[in-house]
């Protein structure tokens, strides 16, 4: 079985739901309901890779407090191994706002030590045993770079909604064998993903929310998948990271490209069905059935 090591990104977020984001001023809103659940980019991956069969570690930062606890908690009924360190400034929190059209502001109230201290040897030997390295843009992922690289493993890197200037992501930009992001901050994202194939990616794909998935490849083919429209949204939270572990899995069976980005819109679209950051229902068997009905033809 291919193992999957996912570093860094997990929070407690809460989550409320608007008619409308409220305009810039003061104000009373009212919410249409909230929830509170574990949240960020590598519990959202990590949690639907288990869920697809894959063995996969989780790697993160947590505070030694209440919210790390609960972390810890629904990582381990989740059967997620989960190794951390210890954030002096504690577990990251998120506020985010939903509005009726599945548009999301994130407020990064408790965002934790920049550059924290943590066991890079235990990573070390992680990286080692590990098929496929899944590396999110936190900083102290940055750090871990150089080493992943002379154990010559390829990057799988998520860098969102990179706006095309950003400086801070420059570093993963480059790192990255396997380069995902969302066309919502780049609206010339064409140009950007030939760029990354140039310098030499062995793929790009770009989400684009309703709009579907584009991925370009090593060979300059370009791949467009739309969204399933059954599936009806009740939160888009988490929905890339799916969209992503549901990429990384069709590869890890060996399917192409298209098949591939047709599988991440599955897991994506099961994913906006509930609250949570991964399908509660999610498996192997209901992917080949979604793949069947959805597409006409069998998965394998």
């Amino acid at each position: 079985m291919k193992k999957a090591l996912v570093l860094g990104g997990v929070s407690v977020n809460t989550i409320i739901y608007l008619d409308k984001f409220p305009e810039p001023k003061p104000q009373t809103a009212f919410s249409k309901g909230y929830h509170e659940t574990i949240g960020s980019t590598g519990a959202g991956k990590a949690l639907n890779l288990k869920k697809l069969g894959m063995e996969v570690v989780l790697h993160a930062m947590i505070g030694d407090d209440y919210y790390g606890q609960t972390i810890r908690t629904y990582l381990e009924n989740a059967g997620v191994p989960f190794i951390y360190d210890i954030d002096p400034l504690g577990t990251q929190r998120h506020i985010n706002l939903m509005d009726d059209n599945g548009n999301r502001i994130s407020i990064f109230f408790a965002y934790g030590t920049y550059d924290p201290p943590f066991d890079h040897s235990r990573i070390e030997r992680l990286v080692a045993e590990s098929d496929y390295i899944v590396l999110n843009v936190l900083n102290y992922c940055r750090t871990l770079i150089p080493m992943i690289k002379q154990q010559h493993k390829a990057i799988w890197c998520d860098i969102h909604d990179y706006d095309g200037k950003n400086g801070y992501h420059y570093d993963f930009i480059r790192a990255a064998d396997y380069l995902f992001l969302s066309s919502d901050a780049l609206p010339d994202y064409r140009a950007f993903m030939q760029a990354q194939i140039e310098q030499g990616k062995k793929v790009v794909v770009c989400t684009h929310g309703t709009s579907g998935a584009t991925a370009l490849t090593t060979h300059r083919q370009w791949i467009e998948t739309p969204i399933i429209p059954a599936y009806s949204r009740k939160d888009s939270n988490g929905a890339g990271d799916s969209f992503f572990a549901g990429y990384l899995y069709g590869i890890s069976k060996g399917f192409p490209t298209d098949k591939c980005l047709r599988i991440g819109t599955i897991v994506a679209g099961l994913c906006v069905t509930c609250k949570e950051l991964a399908y509660p229902q999610l498996n192997e068997t209901l992917v080949a059935q979604e793949y069947q009905k959805h597409y006409g033809e069998p998965l394998e």
